[in-house]
């Protein structure tokens, strides 16, 4: 048995998107984009890390906590699988970071990430640069 809670987040690419980064990937609510946020992969998103429901976020809080998010954009859709943990505060007003490590900030959304930035297929990234609009579905799973 096991207990759940989805949220969406509607967002879109941007031209400078590059999609670099060895260790986070990113989507924020701010909407531009400069050259030197090679983690991010989408902007103008409509929930910052601390809009996120209270119920979603009290789950993710958790240790037990298992998150899937999919990314979907041009027919397309990328998975990544992390983990929450009690040390999140969720209280960052614009961004959200999957973390490849276990560092927790107020943006961090999961740790222990299986896809990052720069391992975000190339067709994807490309349909990101067009400033195609993205959905993030985020699906967080706790033992009953």
């Amino acid at each position: 048995m096991t207990r759940e809670a989805s949220v969406t987040i509607r967002c879109r690419g941007h031209p400078l998107v590059r999609a670099e980064h060895p260790s986070t990937l990113e989507i924020t609510r701010e909407p531009c984009l400069t050259l030197r946020g090679d983690c991010i992969l989408a902007v103008a998103a409509d929930l910052g890390a601390s809009d996120l429901p209270e119920e979603f976020g009290a789950l993710l809080c958790r240790d037990d906590a298992s998150l899937l998010t999919v990314l979907s954009c041009e027919g397309m859709d990328v998975e990544i699988r992390g983990r929450g943990s009690s040390s999140m505060t969720l209280d960052h007003p614009s961004d959200l970071v999957w973390r490849k490590s276990r560092y927790v900030c107020g943006r961090t959304v999961a740790i222990e990430a299986d896809t990052v930035a720069r391992t975000i297929p190339r067709e994807f990234v490309r349909a990101l640069r067009n400033g195609s609009d993205v959905v993030a579905v985020l699906t967080v799973t706790v033992p009953a």
